[in-house]
């Protein structure tokens, strides 16, 4: 027979339900509306926007700024430097922490805890900023892209996901009965640890994928030739003449009439075409990611529920 609730208990459930309801539609909205804001300025009078006159919807719709985006070479080669760096940056952070991470998970690992320890101590420590510019400029890799890609290339943090995945998910009965058969390590890795490891690969791709995509101070420091970019750098620089041009004019500074027509011309552009570049620049990355949240999910859990 099913159980009948009291009638007090219905209430009080419905009042919870109700208010995880109301939070639920609260923090919707809130992440909701910067999205939206951009969108809809996106395709707004840029003077609209700066003056305050928009909330939502677009006002004065316009593909203007769209139309100027087009026209604007080096957005596109920026993205173009982007979308390199992120898959074959993705690709090298991949071939380099996942391996290592399953080394570390090895429980006949002679020496594993002080190897542990030593990856944990770069989370808290760096040789700072100017010793590492010092270090890239004797080694020749300045203005190169191959320091965008091999810096930074294992994670210290993804490396304990992914070795908490290898512990918790792949049994080492597996790996003992593969060395009976004669497996080398490379083969129980290739062969049986990595094809059953696909929810820890789409999260570190995720991760590391992402981090490429929004990188630009690391090319801000070590890249001067602009063809090398990444689209990143440009929305920085579009942002800053936006923001330099209010500031300048705020403050009083003299300028010559010449200067300050240079100076609007220069805000309004910025403001024409900064939302615009947002737009351009998250949506793959909102495009791709309803795809893997799946594997998002069963990766980030591993690990984390025992019983």
């Amino acid at each position: 027979m099913p159980i009948k609730m009291p009638g007090k208990t219905k209430i009080n459930n419905g009042i919870f339900n109700i208010v995880i309801y109301v939070l639920l539609l609260f923090l919707a909205v809130i992440m909701l509306y910067p999205l939206l804001f951009v969108l809809s300025a996106s395709f707004s009078d840029p003077k609209a926007v700066a003056g305050g006159e928009m909330l939502l919807l677009p006002v004065r719709p316009s593909l203007e700024g769209y139309r100027y985006l087009l026209q604007y070479k080096e957005i596109w080669a920026g993205y173009l430097n982007t979308v390199f760096y992120m898959f074959l940056g993705t690709l090298l952070n991949l071939a380099a922490t996942l391996p290592c991470a399953y080394a570390m998970s090895r429980k006949d690992l002679k020496g594993q805890k002080y190897l542990m320890i030593f990856f944990m101590i770069t989370m808290y420590f760096s040789g700072g900023m100017i010793p590492g510019y010092l270090n890239i400029k004797s080694l020749g890799l300045l203005d190169t892209r191959s320091i965008i890609l091999i810096n930074g290339l294992v994670s210290t943090f993804n490396l304990i996901v992914a070795r908490t995945y290898f512990l918790t998910a792949i049994p080492w009965e597996i790996q003992e009965a593969a060395v009976i058969d004669g497996c080398n390590d490379f083969q129980i890795f290739g062969k049986i640890v990595f094809p059953l490891s696909k929810a820890i690969t789409v999260v570190m791709t995720l991760y590391y994928g992402v981090g490429r995509w929004n990188s630009y101070f690391t090319e801000m420091i070590y890249l001067k030739d602009r063809g090398k970019f990444p689209l990143q750098l440009f929305l920085r620089e579009i942002l800053t003449k936006s923001t330099f041009a209010k500031t300048a004019m705020a403050d009083g500074m003299s300028f010559s009439a010449e200067q300050m027509m240079a100076l609007i011309k220069q805000a309004d552009t910025a403001n024409m075409i900064k939302y615009g570049v947002i737009v351009i620049s998250a949506l793959p990355m909102l495009i791709i990611y309803p795809f893997l949240q799946k594997y998002f999910e069963q990766g980030v859990m591993i690990g984390s529920v025992k019983g």
